[in-house]
């Protein structure tokens, strides 16, 4: 974990130190390899229908599928065997270690991921049967067996942000929001930087952008006590209090609850802000019926299915009964797929454990069940395709500033990043995940609503 800083920020599954080690191989001899390796072939052969893959290897050259159309052939060099057994044990965190442990080499992330998207319905055999059994149970676990009771989430939290205040700058824009922008026209749109190329300012610009939209959504204004969950590093939480807002924003992370606190004095409205270092489900006994307003930008995926009752009890509870609104934004998984029960994936894996997307109109009667009568649901509008303009901006900071100087401090923190495999797997395992998580929202495999509450007959103007 973070905190203990002798160790890596992240955890490779026990399936990849066994085979990271050679431990499968030497145990069951390399003809698991070899089979794990034609089944996989046999499955690209009759899969790939659309588009085309080569993979290179120490046996020569091998082409599945045909490009057609102008689409580019993704091409996948094979460093070390240990893939095949990846991949066989668990197609999307298999290929993801594959990667980030430097098994192979891709021509184009973005181009394998819709390759695999292209053609899903026909790639389901890459798995063995064993593996299906491991995504069941892990799906069953990760909503049922308490992994997000108020010591597994902070656990969680330190996990995925308390590695580098600095890390995180070298990616994020200067107010550093670590959730979707929204662009507009002065930055060309959401693919401006690949019909005129990224201009310095423009994220900067569409972050302002969605911080302002989302304040008009929650109807703050000067002297409004808002409280928002999840505070990130403090730019919604300044932008209210620039405002004339007072803010109580909660966060389990303690590198954050530093910089926030730090940037408030800077902006010259400490006065205004109070970070409290809390779960969501111990505040202080004085928030009951103080808040005009709610906002939590992209926290609630780390709720939980299980405890999402509680988490809009404690809204209800802390906010006015007669006059307030809440506003939440969160990734989704589109109706057509989603689930309650979650299993184990590459994201959830490596960089925000056991998270539970909701879909648009489960999250909305969520409210409703946990809280009838309580609130009035006012506005869906869809960021989806607002995101991968963002991860592109983000891998191309993080690649230009993934410096020298950076990488002592995060070899000062972590000492195993003084081994260069392992630093090189930690730089892959965020540009794998910004590829990725891309492909997800720009074929809408992956969704961003942001939702609008309020309480009955809070009406925004008054027009009789």
């Amino acid at each position: 974990m973070p905190n203990d800083h002798g160790s890596l920020p992240y955890l490779p599954t026990l399936r990849s130190r066994l085979i990271s080690a050679g431990y499968l191989r030497s145990w069951l001899s390399d003809s698991l390899t070899r089979y794990a390796r034609e089944r996989i072939f046999d499955v690209l052969r009759k899969g790939i229908l659309k588009g085309s893959l080569r993979i290179e290897d120490t046996d020569g050259t091998f082409d599945f599928g045909t490009a057609t159309g102008g689409e580019p052939q993704v091409v996948m060099t094979i460093r070390s065997p240990d893939i095949w057994m990846r991949i066989l044990t668990s197609a999307d965190i298999g290929i993801a270690e594959a990667y980030m442990f430097q098994d192979c080499d891709v021509s184009s992330l973005k181009e394998l991921f819709n390759l695999w998207l292209n053609n899903r319905e026909t790639l389901f055999g890459l798995e063995s049967g064993l593996s299906g059994v491991f995504a069941r149970y892990s799906s069953l676990a990760m909503t049922w067996l308490g992994r997000y009771n108020p010591y597994m989430s902070k656990r969680h939290v330190e996990f995925a942000y308390d590695i580098s205040n600095n890390f995180f700058q070298a990616f994020l824009s200067k107010e550093m929001m670590y959730s979707c922008p929204v662009w507009g026209d002065e930055e060309n749109g959401v693919c401006g930087d690949l019909t005129v190329g990224p201009t310095p300012g423009d994220l900067e610009a569409a972050q302002q952008r969605k911080i302002q939209s989302i304040i008009r959504k929650a109807r703050l204004r000067p002297g409004d006590r808002l409280l928002e969950i999840g505070s990130g590093w403090g730019a919604m939480a300044i932008a209210a209090a620039k405002l004339g807002c007072t803010v109580d924003t909660v966060t389990l992370s303690q590198e954050q609850l530093a910089l926030v606190e730090e940037r408030a004095r800077e902006a010259g409205v400490a006065d205004r802000i109070r970070v409290h270092l809390c779960d969501y489900r111990k505040l202080p006994k004085d928030f009951e019926h103080s808040f005009d307003a709610l906002i939590s930008t992209e926290m609630i995926e780390a709720v939980g299915k299980r405890y999402l009752p509680t988490y809009f009890q404690v809204i209800d509870w802390a906010l006015k009964p007669d006059r307030a609104t809440m506003v939440i934004t969160s990734t989704s998984q589109p109706e057509h797929r989603h689930s309650e029960y979650q299993s184990d994936d590459f994201c959830r894996r490596y960089h925000w454990p056991n998270v539970y997307l909701p879909s648009a109109t489960s999250l909305a009667g969520s409210v409703q069940e946990a809280c009838p009568g309580k609130f009035v649901f006012t506005e869906l509008e869809d960021h989806t395709i607002h995101y991968p303009r963002a991860l592109r901006e983000w891998g191309r900071r993080l690649e230009k500033n993934f410096t020298p100087k950076l990488v002592k401090e995060l070899q000062e923190r972590f000492p195993a990043f003084r081994g260069p495999a392992e630093l090189e797997a930690f730089r892959r395992k965020w540009l794998y995940m910004f590829a990725y998580a891309e492909v997800g929202f720009a074929r809408g495999y992956t969704t961003l609503p942001c939702w609008t509450f309020t309480r009955p007959e809070n009406v925004s103007e008054v027009c009789a």
